[in-house]
């Protein structure tokens, strides 16, 4: 087996490829939480969040859509969750509710968003460790 390692370096950007059950719906809604997009074919864009990037292809499998999450790790998750809250996602897409953010037992405090063709978003950030908490 050669060695990656040298590929590594080569490496410029990782894009999954998420599906769209109708496309121009899709593209509003990844434009309006933020995200900047760049068209490349008719059913096909790169979305942007700064270096971040995914694939929004006119393409949809309701198993693969239903079982896809995009995990965000942020800084201040509450910070995203109010800006999240205050885009009114639901009422514009008829969307399921996004979740506020909750501590869960895997040590991150996650909001939850699904976009138009079920994809869920995990807007996530390390929890506080309590002081007065035992870690044993």
């Amino acid at each position: 087996m050669d060695d990656v390692t040298s590929l590594v370096t080569e490496i410029r950007a990782f894009r999954p490829f998420l599906p769209a059950r109708e496309f121009e719906t899709s593209l509003r809604f990844y434009k309006t939480i933020g995200f900047e997009a760049h068209p490349l074919g008719e059913t096909l864009a790169e979305l942007n969040l700064g270096t971040h990037a995914f694939l929004l292809q006119g393409y949809y499998v309701k198993e693969w859509a239903e079982n896809t999450v995009m995990h965000v790790l942020v800084e201040d998750v509450d910070a995203w969750w109010r800006h999240i809250d205050s885009l009114a996602l639901t009422r514009q897409f008829d969307v399921s509710p996004p979740g506020p953010p909750r501590v869960e037992p895997w040590g991150l405090t996650v909001a939850y968003l699904f976009d138009p063709s079920g994809v869920l978003w995990h807007f996530a950030q390390a929890t506080a460790q309590n002081p007065n908490s035992d870690p044993t």
